[in-house]
């Protein structure tokens, strides 16, 4: 059942298809179990010839189940048809799939994160430095009262430095 998932369940996959057969040829051979929303036959770009499959995209899942059961394996110009859901594009790679997009289509966006991942690291350096140096502050503030804790200790315990802290303070 995991495999099912991504599945265009209006969406059929037809293989096997002769050279003869064009996307007209192959909306006559679906139309019968129901109304169809497109048909596609992707071109070889070197020979613009159809790659021997193509698609068939349903208005309703149940006439693409019942094409399914009904085509796969069924013989269309002397040619066995295979019969699948397709599965979506986006599978083939890139952000929107390589099928529909040139290479370079999502370069503006690539560039958008790359800036985006960099600012973020820059931002954490800058965080990570403003801590330590917070940190750091604290620790000398922290050292210097201690400090000035044991000087007044000292002033207390000792008579001559009682005398000359008051001298000193007047």
């Amino acid at each position: 059942m995991a495999m099912m998932q991504g599945v265009q369940k209006n969406t059929l996959y037809v293989g096997g298809l002769a050279e003869e057969v064009n996307e007209s040829i192959l909306h006559a051979a679906f139309i019968p179990f129901g109304d169809i929303k497109d048909v596609k036959t992707p071109l070889d770009q070197a020979t613009q010839k159809h790659r021997s499959f193509g698609f068939v995209t349903f208005l309703e899942r149940e006439d693409a189940s019942a094409a399914m059961d009904n085509m796969d394996g069924a013989e269309l110009y002397g040619r066995v048809l295979t019969v699948n859901y397709a599965l979506p594009e986006k599978i083939k790679g890139g952000e929107q799939g390589w099928a529909a997009q040139p290479i370079w289509a999502d370069a503006d966006t690539w560039f958008e994160r790359q800036q985006q991942e960099e600012d973020m690291r820059r931002l954490e350096a800058e965080n990570k430095a403003a801590m330590l140096a917070a940190e750091e502050l604290h620790r000398k503030q922290v050292a210097e009262e201690r400090e000035g804790e044991k000087e007044e200790i000292e002033i207390k315990d000792d008579p001559m430095a009682r005398a000359e802290a008051e001298v000193v303070g007047n």
